[in-house]
């Protein structure tokens, strides 16, 4: 009829106003990601992130241009909403009462999964201008009176926020090192009672390291992104687990764009 329209594809995940919107993340990848890549070389030759200088940060997060990190922020959530969806319906939350989401972003993983389960309610623990955009993704969801924000450093903190019953590790493991990721656990063990469980949700390796495609290039996206972060796999994350004392370690696998599975340990009773 000599008219032009969005496809039921391009409503569902370009426009603006849709639930979950994509163009967040094409965003970050034109304007921060192509750039860091097309230094790939450099990266490998000198395995120092490209995307941020480590001689005048020390993480990708700290320092920032506000309009970069608002864009990555944005992109962060677009990804999660779809990965939280597909983790709620892999792993059974049903049993917990107060989650903790450590490095929980926008809290696009607290929204899908409080949404999903109605007896659980939600903090999403993070940097304190990240807290700020959680906040307001969360009062748009309608939320607030179930998920809360609580501003920190996981690293710098000496505990974690206590008086939760399972912790969740979105998409966050793979930004650290081997190192920093086991000290993560240790807090995540002190932090939880007896009984309670630690969700790691990720893109994992193959233990014999051959794939899957997607997390071998995350973790190639790693080594421009980050200094020491790469992807694991589910044996790594088993014995690091074990290592700080968990128990009835067990691993789900599933299909999603941020993750491909998720890894969980509880804390003996």
């Amino acid at each position: 009829d000599g008219r032009y329209r969005n496809t039921p594809l391009a409503d569902t995940f370009l426009a603006r106003s849709a639930r979950y919107y994509f163009g967040g993340f094409v965003t970050m990848l034109n304007r921060r990601l192509y750039s860091g890549w097309d230094r790939l070389p450099d990266a490998v030759r000198t395995n120092k992130p490209t995307t941020w200088d480590p001689d005048k940060q020390k993480s990708l997060f700290e320092g920032a241009d506000p309009a970069m990190m608002g864009t990555f922020w944005k992109a962060m959530h677009s990804l999660s909403i779809f990965t939280a969806r597909a983790l709620g319906e892999a792993v059974d939350f049903g049993g917990f009462r107060e989650l903790l989401d450590v490095g929980g972003g926008s809290g696009a993983f607290d929204i899908e999964l409080c949404a999903r389960y109605p007896k659980l309610s939600a903090t999403v623990y993070d940097l304190p201008f990240v807290t700020n955009i959680a906040a307001e993704k969360i009062a748009e969801a309608g939320l607030s009176d179930r998920i809360g924000t609580e501003p920190g450093d996981f690293f710098s903190d000496p505990k974690f926020p206590a008086g939760h019953d399972v912790i969740l590790l979105s998409m966050i493991m793979h930004d650290w090192s081997e190192l920093d990721d086991r000290a993560i656990l240790r807090k995540c063990y002190e932090a939880l009672p007896k009984g309670g469980a630690v969700v790691i949700s990720e893109l994992l390796v193959s233990d014999d390291k051959t794939g899957p495609a997607p997390a071998a290039l995350m973790s190639l996206n790693m080594l421009v992104e980050t200094v020491g972060g790469r992807n694991y796999t589910p044996a790594e994350y088993s014995a690091w687990l074990n290592e700080v004392g968990f128990r009835d370690v067990r691993v789900v696998l599933f299909e999603a764009a941020g993750a491909n599975g998720a890894v969980i340990g509880y804390k003996p009773k």
